[in-house]
């Protein structure tokens, strides 16, 4: 599985910034998505997850409120709405799967296939 990340950029704060990650898959595999970010410096740390159907996500504390994640299985993608951007938020942010087991997860080493990741910065 390959993923493409994309739709980081330079915002004010308060602003708001839709990312976007695409599958590339050369078989059949239903997966739970996440996204998680790096700041400079610091350890990558979760943001959001998904299930395979949608119907169960998850939130870091830090966005909860702010941020949105959702999934177009069809087209093999998914997104994170992020809104009210503070400039805590910068970092780069990755996208990120794992083999559906049931569940979705917070934890980066439960996440097999990992996109380049997007760059988010959010001037004050």
């Amino acid at each position: 599985v390959q993923l493409q990340a994309s739709g980081g950029g330079l915002v004010q704060a308060g602003d708001s910034l839709r990312l976007s990650c695409v599958a590339s898959v050369t078989t059949y595999i239903r997966a739970a998505m996440g996204w998680f970010r790096q700041a400079p410096g610091k350890e990558r740390e979760f943001v959001a997850s998904i299930a395979w159907g949608g119907g169960i996500t998850d939130y870091a504390d830090s966005v909860k409120g702010r941020f949105t994640i959702s999934r177009d299985s069809a087209n093999k993608m998914v997104f994170l709405q992020m809104n009210s951007l503070k400039p805590e938020d910068t970092a780069v942010y990755y996208c990120a799967a794992r083999s559906w087991d049931g569940s979705i997860s917070s934890r980066r080493e439960d996440y097999y296939w990992w996109g380049q990741g997007t760059l988010v910065t959010v001037s004050s």
